[in-house]
């Protein structure tokens, strides 16, 4: 394991018991961005980096009984966290690193990655693995359930021009991984960017 990695898993896996608490209100937000991938009965979709799975129930309800949802992180205390609340009967959970995912080329419809990209040791490699388990013309959301000021003054910081999420910055990146940036949406209520896999 990397010290990326260790650091990642150190991070929230220290914060894993107590992660839904400190955000009881992101729910409705995570509804809305699953609501925006246009998911339809029977899609198979991957929360990449899921944590405690808040986006798993919104997920399961958009490919209905017949989909196939699926959550995988790197960090098994927020793994055991989905567990506890539920959420392991909304998709499967698979604790694995975007880097290398245990799924077949071209097997999903979607992937939703919720406050994925800033924690990516390598944001372009990790795209393109995202990229090579999703058909052509699926569809990538990257979310956060606030914007990119909101999250920066809650974490004491300002946003820099360096800002990986800045669009920018994102386009480009995600255009060199294979995907195509279809949406831009970076509000204090919301960050959200939509992206389909070309080729």
């Amino acid at each position: 394991m990397s010290d990326d990695h260790a650091h990642v898993r150190e991070f929230f896996g220290a914060r894993a018991a107590d992660w839904d608490s400190r955000f009881p209100d992101d729910g409705p937000a995570y509804a809305a961005a699953v609501a925006e991938l246009g998911l339809r009965e029977g899609d198979r979709v991957l929360d990449a980096g899921c944590g405690t799975g808040r986006a798993l129930p919104p997920l399961r309800t958009a490919v209905g009984p017949s989909g196939v949802v699926l959550g995988a992180d790197l960090t098994p205390a927020m793994l055991q966290a989905a567990v506890r609340a539920g959420r392991d009967r909304d998709g499967g959970l698979l604790l694995a690193d975007v880097a290398a995912l245990p799924l077949r080329s071209r097997s999903l419809d979607a992937v939703f990655a919720a406050g994925l990209i800033a924690h990516l040791s390598d944001p372009s490699g990790n795209l393109r693995e995202l990229r090579r388990v999703v058909r052509p013309g699926g569809v990538l959301a990257l979310f956060h359930p606030i914007g990119r000021a909101a999250l920066a003054a809650r974490q004491g910081r300002r946003i820099t021009p360096d800002d990986l999420r800045a669009e920018p910055n994102l386009r480009p990146l995600l255009a060199g991984s294979g995907w195509r940036m279809t949406s831009y949406v970076d509000e204090d209520v919301r960050f959200l960017v939509l992206a389909v896999r070309e080729g």
